[in-house]
């Protein structure tokens, strides 16, 4: 069957008009203002650079998506160039112009524009907002000078130097600082060398940064870069992951380097979520961290990391985490520590914690029956994620009756009973295990939510592939009987 359909007269339209260059540029004015973003996107794709220039200029939206639009054009820097050379016209006008909208150039990849519904405003984006002054009724019809206008990118920097489209656009805000602010609503950063970060940050407008992201530092340099996460003061969400030490550093020394990314924190007003994944300088610094934190978090993540039992301590006593939604000590070892610091945390996050994780935290059958009365009393929690935990099949029944009969749970993810398995390599007894899934499975019907609970086996020695448990045992190809 032939699926081909015609074009639409639209898009024919559109063509006719761009086979004429002139004639497109000279009618923007008279077009009507729905029609802008489809004849933008076929100038992109035809790659009119003089017209792209030209719409620029007469865009009648505050708001240009442009990044979804050059993440398919293989090279796109000239779409780049045409965007900033119509902006550069823009500018240089001293009256505005009738149509122009335009405030902000939204060059981030998860931005769209679509013939329909391209042409949405988006709020004025991330500057601080500042007291509007009080309208002038005599100076209505004046014309009024042009303000900056914002380029508004997701600052990505894992290589040794930028690339050549930030390097490109760094150059351009450069020569034009007066009349473009370079913002960033999201900064990555991974093994990049510092001086080569710092010259770009100083080109971005920090106070626009709402989520950083940093990865495969070492404490010196995360200590360095802190003055300029300071001035992020609209930081919402930190992100830090495998941050090492300097082999041979003295503890003076690392006591020092801590605190200087630390008091940062002071300037953070609006954190809200912190994730901190194979962070080596947390243990034993974890209360310095969370006595530097101004407002209460929804998130806290920390994850294969290594704390001392102070450190847990602190962090159930801090009071930031009594409005907690979100917690994950996923990979942290508390094999041995006294459950009591786990119970405050539970009971004063219980009225908020929506999500839950403790997969790999070596829990044994006391630490867990300690703990189910706090977590039995956690009354918005939906998700539980246990796995990697060696708990009995007693302990996992009454973890179930305390956890299932809550009104907002959703789904719980527990490992499979000790009882089930055998040796160090886990292997399993395969009658026990659907014995076991059987009985679990009667008590999820008897509290009436058959299908909120997998349970999970340890990682398969042979292949590493974990392998999930609903009614029945579901083998790995590599399963040998015990």
């Amino acid at each position: 069957m032939n699926s081909w359909s015609p074009p639409r007269l639209l898009d024919l339209a559109n063509q006719s008009l761009l086979q004429h260059e002139a004639l497109a540029i000279a009618s923007l004015e008279l077009l009507p203002t729905e029609l802008f973003p489809p004849l933008f996107m076929a100038a992109v794709a035809g790659t009119h650079s003089e017209t792209l220039k030209a719409m620029v200029q007469a865009w009648p939206f505050t708001h240009l998506p442009l990044g979804a639009l050059m993440k398919a054009q293989q090279p796109h820097q000239h779409i780049l160039k045409a965007a900033l050379d119509g902006l550069d016209a823009l500018l240089a006008q001293k009256i505005r112009p009738r149509r122009r909208k335009l405030k902000v150039l939204d060059l981030r990849k998860n931005k769209t524009l679509t013939p329909a519904s391209g042409a949405h405003d988006e709020p004025e984006v991330t500057q601080p907002r500042t007291k509007r002054r009080k309208v002038d009724n005599s100076r209505i019809g004046e014309k009024q000078p042009l303000t900056p206008l914002e380029v508004l990118i997701d600052l990505c920097l894992v290589e040794d130097s930028p690339g050549e489209f930030l390097t490109f656009l760094i150059n351009r805000v450069k020569q034009r600082k007066s009349r473009l602010r370079l913002c960033s609503g999201k900064v990555t950063i991974d093994v990049t060398p510092l001086q080569n970060i710092e010259k770009i940050l100083k080109m971005v407008q920090l106070d626009c940064v709402e989520e950083v992201v940093v990865r495969s530092w070492k404490l010196p340099t995360l200590a360095r870069f802190a003055p300029h996460m300071g001035r992020m003061v609209n930081l919402s969400r930190l992100s830090l992951s495998n941050i090492s030490m300097t082999s041979h550093i003295s503890w003076v020394l690392e006591e020092k380097r801590v605190a200087q990314l630390t008091s940062q924190f002071l300037c953070l007003h609006q954190l809200q979520e912190i994730y901190l994944d194979s962070v080596l300088f947390l243990k034993g610094h974890l209360d310095q961290v969370l006595r530097c934190l101004k407002t209460p978090l929804e998130t806290l993540s920390i994850t294969n990391c290594l704390l001392l039992e102070s450190d847990l301590i602190h962090l159930s006593l801090c009071p930031g985490i009594s409005y907690l939604r979100d917690l994950s000590l996923s990979g942290v070892n508390l094999t041995g520590l006294s459950p009591e610091f786990l119970q405050v945390l539970l009971d004063r996050a219980s009225a908020t914690l929506q999500h839950l994780d403790f997969d790999g935290c070596g829990i044994s059958d006391s630490q867990l029956t300690a703990i189910l009365p706090a977590l039995g009393r956690c009354s918005q929690l939906i998700t539980f994620s246990f796995c990697q935990n060696s708990v009995s099949m007693a302990v996992l029944e009454s973890l179930l009756r305390h956890i299932i009969p809550l009104i907002k749970f959703r789904f719980g993810l527990f490992p499979i009973p000790l009882e089930c398995s055998a040796g160090i390599q886990g292997t399993l007894h395969l009658g026990t295990l659907r014995g076991c899934l059987a009985k679990l499975r009667l008590i999820q019907q008897e509290l009436g939510q058959p299908n909120r609970v997998l349970f999970s086996a340890i990682a398969c020695p042979h292949c590493g592939k974990r392998i999930l448990h609903d009614l029945e045992p579901i083998l790995c190809p590599c399963y040998t009987p015990a």
